[in-house]
Protein backbone atom coordinates (compact mmCIF):
# COMPACT_ATOMS: atom_id res chain seq x y z
CA UNK A 1 0.00 0.00 0.00
CA UNK A 2 2.87 2.38 0.79
CA UNK A 3 4.37 1.72 -2.63
CA UNK A 4 1.03 2.38 -4.35
CA UNK A 5 0.43 5.64 -2.45
CA UNK A 6 3.96 6.85 -3.23
CA UNK A 7 3.59 6.06 -6.91
CA UNK A 8 0.13 7.67 -7.06
CA UNK A 9 1.53 10.88 -5.58
CA UNK A 10 4.26 11.07 -8.22
CA UNK A 11 1.80 10.04 -10.94
CA UNK A 12 -0.37 13.04 -9.99
CA UNK A 13 2.64 15.39 -10.21
CA UNK A 14 3.68 13.83 -13.51
CA UNK A 15 0.20 14.27 -14.95
CA UNK A 16 0.09 17.89 -13.83
CA UNK A 17 3.46 18.82 -15.36
CA UNK A 18 3.01 16.69 -18.48
CA UNK A 19 -0.37 18.22 -19.29
CA UNK A 20 1.14 21.69 -19.41
CA UNK A 21 4.31 21.14 -21.41
CA UNK A 22 5.36 17.49 -21.33
CA UNK A 23 8.17 16.00 -19.28
CA UNK A 24 6.02 13.93 -16.95
CA UNK A 25 8.33 10.98 -17.48
CA UNK A 26 11.01 13.00 -15.71
CA UNK A 27 8.97 12.48 -12.51
CA UNK A 28 7.15 9.20 -13.07
CA UNK A 29 9.94 6.99 -14.46
CA UNK A 30 12.46 7.67 -11.64
CA UNK A 31 9.66 7.19 -9.08
CA UNK A 32 8.96 3.72 -10.50
CA UNK A 33 12.64 2.80 -10.64
CA UNK A 34 13.27 3.86 -7.03
CA UNK A 35 10.04 2.51 -5.53
CA UNK A 36 10.04 -0.86 -7.32
CA UNK A 37 13.72 -1.79 -7.78
CA UNK A 38 12.88 -5.51 -7.68
CA UNK A 39 11.36 -5.35 -11.18
CA UNK A 40 13.10 -5.07 -14.56
CA UNK A 41 13.44 -1.71 -16.30
CA UNK A 42 11.26 -2.98 -19.17
CA UNK A 43 8.51 -3.92 -16.69
CA UNK A 44 8.59 -0.49 -15.05
CA UNK A 45 8.67 1.41 -18.35
CA UNK A 46 5.64 -0.59 -19.50
CA UNK A 47 3.80 0.06 -16.25
CA UNK A 48 4.39 3.80 -16.54
CA UNK A 49 2.88 3.93 -20.02
CA UNK A 50 -0.64 3.21 -18.73
CA UNK A 51 -0.92 6.30 -16.48
CA UNK A 52 0.87 8.37 -19.12
CA UNK A 53 -1.74 7.33 -21.67
CA UNK A 54 -4.76 8.15 -19.49
CA UNK A 55 -3.31 11.48 -18.41
CA UNK A 56 -2.45 12.47 -21.96
CA UNK A 57 -5.95 11.50 -23.08
CA UNK A 58 -7.46 13.81 -20.46
CA UNK A 59 -5.14 16.67 -21.50
CA UNK A 60 -6.00 16.22 -25.17
CA UNK A 61 -9.71 16.32 -24.33
CA UNK A 62 -9.32 19.55 -22.31
CA UNK A 63 -7.17 21.27 -24.95
CA UNK A 64 -9.63 20.21 -27.62
CA UNK A 65 -12.23 22.51 -26.05
CA UNK A 66 -9.94 25.51 -26.52
CA UNK A 67 -7.66 24.76 -29.48
CA UNK A 68 -8.72 23.85 -33.03
CA UNK A 69 -6.76 20.73 -33.95
CA UNK A 70 -5.32 20.65 -37.48
CA UNK A 71 -6.21 17.02 -38.16
CA UNK A 72 -5.14 17.07 -41.82
CA UNK A 73 -1.47 16.89 -40.75
CA UNK A 74 -1.88 15.83 -37.11
CA UNK A 75 -3.42 12.44 -37.92
CA UNK A 76 -0.65 11.31 -40.35
CA UNK A 77 1.96 12.55 -37.85
CA UNK A 78 0.26 10.60 -35.05
CA UNK A 79 0.06 7.39 -37.11
CA UNK A 80 3.78 7.72 -37.92
CA UNK A 81 4.49 8.29 -34.22
CA UNK A 82 2.49 5.16 -33.35
CA UNK A 83 4.38 2.96 -35.83
CA UNK A 84 7.82 4.23 -34.81
CA UNK A 85 6.93 4.00 -31.12
CA UNK A 86 6.20 0.30 -31.68
CA UNK A 87 9.61 -0.08 -33.35
CA UNK A 88 11.34 1.79 -30.52
CA UNK A 89 9.60 -0.26 -27.82
CA UNK A 90 10.54 -3.47 -29.66
CA UNK A 91 14.23 -2.47 -29.56
CA UNK A 92 14.35 -1.24 -25.95
CA UNK A 93 15.56 -4.58 -24.61
CA UNK A 94 18.19 -5.01 -27.33
CA UNK A 95 19.98 -1.67 -27.23
CA UNK A 96 21.59 0.27 -24.38
CA UNK A 97 19.58 3.46 -23.87
CA UNK A 98 22.38 4.90 -21.70
CA UNK A 99 24.29 5.78 -24.84
CA UNK A 100 21.58 8.34 -25.61
CA UNK A 101 21.97 10.30 -22.38
CA UNK A 102 25.04 12.43 -23.27
CA UNK A 103 23.47 13.38 -26.60
CA UNK A 104 20.16 14.25 -24.93
CA UNK A 105 21.96 16.34 -22.30
CA UNK A 106 23.69 18.46 -24.96
CA UNK A 107 20.40 18.86 -26.81
CA UNK A 108 18.59 19.94 -23.64
CA UNK A 109 21.22 22.57 -22.83
CA UNK A 110 20.87 24.00 -26.34
CA UNK A 111 17.06 23.97 -26.00
CA UNK A 112 17.25 25.83 -22.66
CA UNK A 113 19.61 28.50 -24.06
CA UNK A 114 17.51 28.93 -27.21
CA UNK A 115 14.25 29.25 -25.28
CA UNK A 116 15.72 31.66 -22.72
CA UNK A 117 17.30 33.94 -25.33
CA UNK A 118 14.24 34.03 -27.58
CA UNK A 119 11.87 35.81 -25.21
CA UNK A 120 9.05 35.78 -27.77
CA UNK A 121 9.39 32.07 -28.54
CA UNK A 122 5.94 30.53 -28.53
CA UNK A 123 4.18 33.74 -27.55
CA UNK A 124 2.35 34.01 -30.87
CA UNK A 125 1.98 32.02 -34.09
CA UNK A 126 5.01 32.97 -36.17
CA UNK A 127 4.72 31.03 -39.44
CA UNK A 128 2.25 30.19 -42.16
CA UNK A 129 3.30 26.92 -43.77
CA UNK A 130 1.65 25.16 -46.69
CA UNK A 131 -0.41 22.05 -46.04
CA UNK A 132 2.02 19.77 -47.84
CA UNK A 133 4.99 21.06 -45.84
CA UNK A 134 3.06 20.89 -42.57
CA UNK A 135 2.16 17.28 -43.28
CA UNK A 136 5.73 16.35 -44.23
CA UNK A 137 7.21 18.07 -41.18
CA UNK A 138 4.58 16.52 -38.95
CA UNK A 139 5.31 13.00 -40.18
CA UNK A 140 9.07 13.50 -39.72
CA UNK A 141 8.62 14.89 -36.20
CA UNK A 142 6.18 12.13 -35.30
CA UNK A 143 8.49 9.41 -36.62
CA UNK A 144 11.64 10.63 -34.82
CA UNK A 145 10.00 11.41 -31.48
CA UNK A 146 7.72 8.39 -31.71
CA UNK A 147 10.77 6.16 -31.93
CA UNK A 148 12.43 8.07 -29.08
CA UNK A 149 9.37 7.73 -26.85
CA UNK A 150 9.07 4.01 -27.48
CA UNK A 151 12.77 3.40 -26.95
CA UNK A 152 13.57 5.76 -24.08
CA UNK A 153 10.75 8.20 -23.35
CA UNK A 154 11.38 10.99 -20.82
CA UNK A 155 10.96 14.45 -22.30
CA UNK A 156 9.09 13.40 -25.44
CA UNK A 157 6.23 15.83 -24.80
CA UNK A 158 8.64 18.72 -24.29
CA UNK A 159 10.54 17.89 -27.47
CA UNK A 160 7.24 17.74 -29.38
CA UNK A 161 6.23 21.15 -28.05
CA UNK A 162 9.55 22.71 -29.08
CA UNK A 163 9.43 21.06 -32.52
CA UNK A 164 5.93 22.40 -33.21
CA UNK A 165 6.94 25.90 -32.09
CA UNK A 166 10.24 26.02 -33.98
CA UNK A 167 9.29 24.16 -37.17
CA UNK A 168 5.55 24.77 -37.55
CA UNK A 169 5.52 28.21 -35.89
CA UNK A 170 2.81 27.50 -33.28
CA UNK A 171 2.45 29.29 -29.96
CA UNK A 172 3.02 27.36 -26.72
CA UNK A 173 -0.64 26.59 -26.05
CA UNK A 174 -1.34 25.30 -29.58
CA UNK A 175 1.91 23.30 -29.55
CA UNK A 176 1.06 21.69 -26.21
CA UNK A 177 -2.39 20.75 -27.50
CA UNK A 178 -1.09 19.11 -30.69
CA UNK A 179 1.76 17.44 -28.80
CA UNK A 180 -0.80 15.70 -26.60
CA UNK A 181 -2.43 13.97 -29.58
CA UNK A 182 0.90 12.73 -30.98
CA UNK A 183 2.03 11.66 -27.50
CA UNK A 184 -1.21 9.75 -27.05
CA UNK A 185 -0.35 7.63 -30.09
CA UNK A 186 3.27 7.07 -28.98
CA UNK A 187 2.05 5.87 -25.59
CA UNK A 188 -0.44 3.55 -27.29
CA UNK A 189 2.33 2.03 -29.43
CA UNK A 190 4.44 1.36 -26.35
CA UNK A 191 1.49 -0.15 -24.47
CA UNK A 192 0.86 -2.56 -27.34
CA UNK A 193 4.44 -3.87 -27.23
CA UNK A 194 4.95 -3.87 -23.46
CA UNK A 195 1.52 -5.46 -22.96
CA UNK A 196 2.21 -8.12 -25.60
CA UNK A 197 5.35 -9.15 -23.70
CA UNK A 198 3.61 -9.01 -20.30
CA UNK A 199 5.69 -6.06 -19.10
CA UNK A 200 2.90 -4.16 -17.30
CA UNK A 201 2.17 -4.36 -13.56
CA UNK A 202 -1.53 -3.54 -13.56
CA UNK A 203 -1.80 -3.50 -9.75
CA UNK A 204 0.35 -0.35 -9.85
CA UNK A 205 -0.56 0.98 -13.29
CA UNK A 206 -4.32 1.30 -12.71
CA UNK A 207 -4.25 3.39 -9.49
CA UNK A 208 -1.42 5.48 -10.94
CA UNK A 209 -3.56 6.06 -14.03
CA UNK A 210 -6.37 7.53 -11.91
CA UNK A 211 -4.03 9.99 -10.21
CA UNK A 212 -2.19 10.89 -13.42
CA UNK A 213 -5.55 11.64 -15.01
CA UNK A 214 -6.50 13.91 -12.08
CA UNK A 215 -3.19 15.79 -12.33
CA UNK A 216 -3.63 16.18 -16.07
CA UNK A 217 -7.13 17.59 -15.60
CA UNK A 218 -5.90 20.30 -13.22
CA UNK A 219 -2.73 21.06 -15.20
CA UNK A 220 -4.42 21.45 -18.58
CA UNK A 221 -7.13 23.64 -17.03
CA UNK A 222 -4.45 25.89 -15.54
CA UNK A 223 -2.47 26.06 -18.82
CA UNK A 224 -5.58 27.11 -20.76
CA UNK A 225 -6.52 29.66 -18.10
CA UNK A 226 -3.08 31.28 -17.74
CA UNK A 227 -1.95 31.08 -21.38
CA UNK A 228 1.37 31.12 -23.25
CA UNK A 229 3.55 33.02 -20.75
CA UNK A 230 2.73 30.54 -17.98
CA UNK A 231 3.38 27.54 -20.25
CA UNK A 232 6.73 29.04 -21.31
CA UNK A 233 7.88 29.34 -17.68
CA UNK A 234 6.88 25.72 -16.93
CA UNK A 235 8.61 24.60 -20.14
CA UNK A 236 11.90 26.23 -19.07
CA UNK A 237 11.56 24.76 -15.58
CA UNK A 238 11.04 21.24 -16.95
CA UNK A 239 14.00 21.58 -19.33
CA UNK A 240 16.28 22.70 -16.46
CA UNK A 241 15.12 19.79 -14.30
CA UNK A 242 15.79 17.39 -17.17
CA UNK A 243 19.30 18.84 -17.58
CA UNK A 244 19.97 18.28 -13.87
CA UNK A 245 18.62 14.76 -14.02
CA UNK A 246 20.67 13.69 -17.04
CA UNK A 247 23.78 15.40 -15.64
CA UNK A 248 23.39 13.36 -12.46
CA UNK A 249 22.89 10.13 -14.44
CA UNK A 250 25.97 10.76 -16.58
CA UNK A 251 28.46 12.27 -14.13
CA UNK A 252 27.51 11.04 -10.65
CA UNK A 253 25.50 7.83 -10.93
CA UNK A 254 27.55 4.67 -10.86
Amino acid sequence: MTEILTLCFFAFLAGFIDSIVGGGGLIQVPALLVTLPQYSVQMLLGTGKIPSFTGTMMSAFQYGKKVQFQWWWLLPASVAALLFSIIGSSLVSQLDSRTLKPLILVLLVLVAIYTFIKKDLGSIKTKEISRSKSMSYGIIIGSILGFYDGFFGPGTGSFLVLAFISILGFDFLTSSAHAKIVNLFTNLGSIIIFGWHGNILFQYAIPMAVFNLAGSFIGSKMAILKGNSFVRVIFLLVIVLMILRYSYDIFFKH
